[in-house]
């Protein structure tokens, strides 16, 4: 079974979103290409007039992938990379344990199968699907856990600054806790050996992120790129001074937030400065304090000049925050398109104009793919019920109410009742006001009463025929549970491991059949 649904029908997604998808004229100047009918060819010849660094990239990358088991197909994309007619898709995410939620699975796949797609559109140039690690994000509360089987599992340590920088300590009880709980499944063992290899035989997080990525999207050709790197910081050298010296980054953004802001809630405000401070187990905003600059929370302190030296000698010490990490992006990739979740289309929003003053390409934007996957079970107990996919989408209550309205053979709802009451108060009220005029407002408080407590009745006569529906209550708030966690979307709180146990790489597979890189449509796959 493959359906979809519009993404506005589900209820999970915010306005911008949906505007965003819909070209509404209030959000449109604030992006360049149409997300649902992309003019690649233009995005292309926007990027052929910037000088892209694809020399010191591919060298970045090679040494990247020095110790990692050649893949020729990742290999072959890299040496591409030199080539002028050679463009990248790319998404992006931080190093979450053990990848985080399924929908980093959906990004990734996603990237995948437009570069696919945009082959056969144009054989004469190639494509090369990019995932861009958010390596120096510091919120461990955030990357630290994952939900599996029921239950959230947390990284437990100590460690500050970049998560990718971590060590991985501590993670083996999470490794033999997941063991516990997937190990038996057809290929658990493959998977815990690639968990174990990841995160038990590396030394930091982005390492260990580096490795499981490339063991499972190696084969598709998926090139991951660290940007904690001196040798690609250096090339953004240039802004990264500008923004030190000359904060130009916080007027041009703050334009455009108060234009956005007039119809949307703003997802990310500028900073003065919008760089960190960047060391292991440290990551702090800089700020300028009179002719100083200071590193927040520490007792660092920079002169213009020892600044300037610091950022050339040690480029990998400066890290962007939200605001010019897309920039940087796209600064060091060919790139043509990002697909990003809608928080991070939020944010790109707010950046063209940035993007247009350092004369950086703005790429084609696309909202990841959203995805969810029907077990078999749910799919028969769906179908038995009589409930449809789009049905699923609404709250628990709201369909086990509909099924009892549409299956019970008493009128629960009083729609003539209501009429009759509201008839008799209308003539009630008639008479009152031939009485005595004062009566009217007496009579309107009175219609509302009755009103009301007919309201109530209905409720109670609702929920006393739901009691004849136990069973299929319980089946609905079974599904529900099991396809909505929490209430949540299932991409937004599972992990891709339980599928991966019971099916291997095939089930990659399986979700990339599906995946249709630019669409407006929520995907069902049972």
């Amino acid at each position: 079974m493959l359906a979809h649904i519009p993404y506005g029908n589900t209820g999970y997604f915010n306005q911008l979103v949906i505007d965003f998808l819909a070209e509404d004229q209030k959000i449109r100047p604030f992006y360049t290409y149409s997300p649902v009918h992309p003019d690649f060819t233009a995005a292309m010849k926007a990027r052929q007039s910037f000088d892209t660094p694809r020399a010191a990239l591919a060298d970045a990358l090679h040494a990247q992938y020095e110790p990692l088991e050649t893949v020729k197909a990742v290999k072959d994309n890299i040496d591409s990379l030199l080539l002028p007619n050679t463009f990248t898709v790319c998404t992006a995410h931080q190093p979450n344990i053990f990848t985080g939620y399924l929908y980093f699975v959906y990004k990734i796949l996603q990237t995948i199968k437009l570069c696919s797609a945009l082959k056969e559109q144009y054989p004469q140039h190639n494509f090369v699907p990019v995932y861009y690690m958010g390596s120096e994000d510091n919120d461990l509360d955030e990357l630290g856990s994952i939900y599996l089987e029921g239950k959230t599992l947390t990284w437990k340590t100590n460690q500050e600054g970049a998560v990718g920088r971590m060590k991985p300590e501590g993670l083996v009880l999470l490794v033999n806790q997941i063991k516990d709980a997937l190990g038996f499944a057809p290929h658990g063992e493959e998977l815990m050996e690639l968990l174990h290899k990841a995160y038990l035989e590396h030394s930091n997080i982005q390492d260990a992120t580096l490795y499981l990525v490339h063991a499972l999207f190696g084969r598709y050709g998926l090139v991951v790129l660290v940007p904690d790197n001196a040798a690609l910081k250096r090339l953004y050298i240039p802004v990264m001074k500008d923004e030190l010296f000359n904060q130009a980054s916080h007027n041009i953004v703050n334009n455009t937030v108060e234009k956005l802001g007039a119809h949307y809630k703003v997802q990310a405000n500028p900073r003065e400065i919008n760089l960190f401070y960047l060391q292991d187990g440290l990551r702090e905003r800089i700020v300028k304090e009179g002719d100083q600059w200071k590193v927040l929370h520490t007792s660092l302190t920079f002169s213009t000049a020892a600044l300037e030296a610091e950022l050339e000698a040690h480029p990998e010490r400066f890290s962007p925050n939200v605001i010019l990490r897309g920039m940087f992006q796209e600064t060091i990739l060919p790139n043509i398109a990002f697909i990003g979740g809608g928080g991070e289309i939020a944010y790109w929003m707010e950046l063209q104009d940035l993007f247009a003053h350092y004369k950086v390409p703005y790429p084609v934007l696309l909202l990841r793919n959203s995805l969810l996957l029907m077990d078999e079970v749910s799919v028969q107990r769906a179908a038995k019920l009589g409930i449809t996919v789009e049905e699923l989408f609404k709250g628990t209550d709201d369909i086990v109410n509909d099924y009892v309205k549409k299956h019970t053979n008493t009128a629960l709802v009083l729609k003539d009742e209501y009429a009759a009451v509201e008839k008799l108060f209308d003539i009630l009220e008639e008479k009152a006001r031939s009485i005595d005029v004062t009566l009217v407002a007496s009579t309107g408080a009175e219609r509302s009463k009755a009103l009301k407590s007919m309201g109530k009745l209905e409720h109670k006569f609702l929920r006393a025929e739901k009691k004849k529906f136990a069973w299929q209550t319980d089946q609905i708030r079974q599904i529900k549970q099991r396809l909505f966690p929490a209430g949540s979307l299932q991409e937004r709180k599972e992990n891709f491991m339980p599928w991966y146990a019971q099916e291997g790489v095939a089930f990659f597979d399986r979700v990339l059949a599906a995946i249709d890189p630019v669409t407006d449509q929520f995907t069902v796959i049972g």
